[in-house]
C-alpha cells in the first residue's frame, strides 16, 4: 500500500477546511486548495479559532498546534498539489466540477496519488471516469462538521483497485476516523435518508407548522439527535443544500428530493446560514464548531 504522508484537501469550505483540520491533527502534511483567496483565509481564521479552543479545553498542547500549523499550507496554486500522495476534492456538488478538477489534478501528481471525493450523492464511478486514473479514485464522504464526526462513508467505484480502497481505508483508520463501507449508489447511506428529511423539515417551516428551533427541540428531545435539521442545514449552507437536491434529484427523480421553493428563496436572499451569519438562525460570520 502507498504511504501516505502529504495530504492535498481541494476547496476551503466549511467541509474541506474541517477536512484538512484532521488531517493535520493527525499529522500530515497538509496542503488546502482553492482558487478564492478569501475563501482560504476564512479557512485559516476557523483554523486558528478551533485549534486555539482545543488548547483552552486542554484537548490539545500549543507546542501541538504550532506543529500542526507549521506542516499547513493554503494556497491558490493547483500546481502545489504536486507532491500529494492522497488529494480529497470538497469542491461544489457538481458533477463536471469534479471531473475537471480530477482531469487536472492527473497532469499534476505522480502516479501513485490516490484522489478522494468527498462527495455524498454522485457517482463515484462517473466522478473518476476519463480521469486517467479510475482505479485510484475512491468515495470518502465525511460528516459535518468533519473536526468533530467520525465517520467517514466509504465508497469504491466500479474501477477502484482493492489497493487503493485499502490504501484509502487505512488512512481513514489512521486519521482516527470510523469508515464504513457502501456501494456507488445514489445518496450512500446517510444522504440517502437526510436529503429529502430535511427538504420534509424545510416544507413544514414553509407550512407554518413549526417555527425551526421548535422543529429541531422536537427532534433532539425525541429522535436523539445532536443538532436539530434546521441548525444542520445552515452548517450544510443551504445553497450546498440546493446542489445536493438537484444532484439527487436528477438520479433519482424522487419528488422529496427536490429543493423546496422556500429553500431556494433564502439562498436567493443570501441566507446560506454559518458562512452568511444568517439563514434559519443568526451566527457570527466566522465562527466554526470546535475545540
Amino acid at each position: 500500500m502507498t504511504e501516505i504522508s502529504t495530504v492535498g484537501v481541494c476547496g476551503a469550505g466549511t467541509m474541506g477546511a474541517g477536512i484538512a483540520i484532521v488531517a493535520a491533527r493527525a499529522g500530515h502534511r497538509v496542503v488546502l486548495y482553492d482558487t478564492k483567496t478569501e475563501t482560504l483565509e476564512r479557512a485559516a481564521t476557523q483554523t486558528a479559532g478551533f485549534f486555539g479552543k482545543s488548547v483552552e479545553r486542554g484537548k490539545l498542547t500549543q507546542e501541538q498546534v504550532d506543529g500542526f500549523l507549521g506542516a499547513y499550507t493554503r494556497t491558490t496554486d493547483i500546481n502545489a498539489l504536486a507532491d500529494c500522495d492522497l488529494v480529497i476534492e470538497a469542491v461544489f456538488e457538481n458533477l463536471v466540477v469534479k471531473r475537471e478538477l480530477f482531469g487536472k489534478l492527473n497532469g499534476i501528481c505522480p502516479a501513485h496519488t490516490i484522489f478522494a471525493s468527498n462527495t455524498s450523492t454522485l457517482s463515484i464511478t462517473e466522478i473518476a471516469g476519463g480521469c486517467g486514473r479510475e482505479d485510484r479514485v475512491v468515495g470518502m464522504h465525511f460528516c459535518l462538521p468533519a473536526q468533530l464526526m467520525k465517520l467517514v462513508e466509504m465508497s469504491p467505484g466500479l474501477n477502484t483497485s482493492p489497493d487503493s480502497f485499502r490504501t484509502a481505508w487505512a488512512f481513514c483508520e489512521a486519521l482516527g476516523q470510523r469508515p464504513v463501507r457502501t456501494k456507488d449508489s445514489p445518496g450512500f447511506v446517510l444522504n440517502y435518508f437526510l436529503v429529502p428529511f430535511n427538504n420534509d423539515v424545510i416544507r413544514m417551516v414553509e407550512a407554518g407548522v413549526a417555527e425551526p428551533a421548535d422543529i429541531d427541540r422536537a427532534i433532539k428531545a425525541g429522535l436523539g439527535y445532536k443538532m436539530g435539521p434546521c441548525e444542520l442545514l445552515d452548517l450544510i449552507g443551504l445553497d450546498t443544500q440546493v446542489l445536493l437536491c438537484e444532484a439527487f434529484y436528477d438520479v433519482t427523480h424522487d419528488a422529496r428530493c427536490a429543493a423546496p421553493p422556500l429553500l431556494k428563496r433564502m439562498v436567493a436572499a443570501g441566507h446560506l446560514g454559518r458562512k452568511s451569519g444568517r439563514g434559519f438562525f443568526q451566527y457570527d460570520k466566522d465562527a466554526m464548531f470546535g475545540g
